[in-house]
């Protein structure tokens, strides 16, 4: 019986993926949750038995009542300082029946509170994390700016943190270049005017944080398209659609020619917008297309007149 126990060795169940029929060669497989068999659709075939769920196990017929019976928190977030993995105590002093909850264990609650604070925000790191997610979020809500966005600059900004770029700098700039940095990694039309503007930083401070984080963390930034704040500019400025065509096809045509390399993108844009509503007689001012781009009106007018050279457009000056 001894030796029997000796030789006895557990070996651990190994799931086999099946990804096409052994029978028929299908990939047309379909999965039965219930019968926990994966079946050939082609010629029946019972593939795979024995499946593991990896659902609830309950059951819910309506969007509704399956929002009331999940029992999971919000996703990982690497916007939230501690990734949205840390539990909260509500501030509502009720019971699970909606009874008020005595004076001795109100303030026994009060006190847990405070102590879930602290242990949630405990070390340096965690205090700086909590305020500059903090700030990426207000500036996330106020350029609104996708959360796929926000997340990508909360990520940028744990990599400067790591590296302690974060030292002796403003925890706001490094959050603001983090988001702009962001911004133009997925194309997202924000220019560092914008961001400086609804930041509590001066532009000058995001944009030596900015070129800091460039330079240290490797960040390869992809040539700005001119094309993307075309939308942007025509909305503040009331230009109808037809003519925002025609501007990119004016601004598809410099890039064609290398004309706008090197060149400010909202201006290339603000002077392409100006030459399509001339073309269309839609008389519009260099100053109203430059207020709405945001720079000047002689940025809109060299623009203007490097178009209208290279492309040979028969405009007057």
């Amino acid at each position: 019986m001894e030796a029997e126990e000796e030789n006895f060795e557990v070996r651990p169940v190994r799931m086999i993926i099946v990804d096409k029929c052994p029978e028929c060669g299908s990939t047309n497989l379909i999965s039965d949750p219930d019968s926990g068999e994966v079946i050939c659709g082609n010629c029946g075939l019972v593939v795979q038995e024995t499946a593991i769920d990896k659902g609830p196990e309950w059951r819910a017929f309506t969007q509704e009542e399956k929002e009331s019976r999940s029992r999971v928190g919000i996703p990982t977030s690497f916007s939230v300082h501690d990734k949205g993995l840390s539990t909260a105590i509500d501030r509502i002093d009720r019971d699970a029946l909606g009874r008020k909850l005595p004076l001795n264990t109100k303030l026994q609650m009060w006190r847990l509170r405070r102590w879930q604070i602290r242990s949630r925000v405990h070390s340096s790191i965690d205090r700086n994390l909590a305020q500059a997610m903090t700030e990426i979020d207000r500036l996330s809500d106020k350029l609104a700016i996708p959360s796929a966005v926000k997340e990508r600059a909360a990520i940028i900004y744990r990599k400067a943190l790591d590296q302690g770029l974060v030292r002796g700098r403003s925890i706001a700039a490094i959050a603001a270049a983090s988001l702009y940095a962001a911004c133009r990694l997925t194309g997202t039309p924000r220019n560092l005017k914008e961001i400086a503007e609804a930041s509590l930083v001066s532009r000058k401070d995001v944009a030596r944080c900015y070129r800091l984080l460039l330079r240290e963390l490797d960040l390869t930034m992809p040539i700005a398209d001119p094309a993307v704040y075309l939308s942007k500019i025509a909305e503040r400025a009331g230009i109808s659609g037809h003519i925002q065509a025609n501007a990119l096809k004016i601004l598809n045509e410099a890039k064609r020619r290398h004309i706008s390399a090197g060149k400010d993108p909202m201006g290339l844009a603000a002077a392409a917008l100006y030459i399509a509503a001339y073309l269309a007689g839609e008389k519009r001012t260099q100053k109203e297309i430059a207020d709405a781009a945001g720079v000047t009106e002689v940025t809109v007018r060299n623009r203007y007149k490097t178009l209208k050279r290279q492309l040979h457009l028969e405009i007057p000056d």
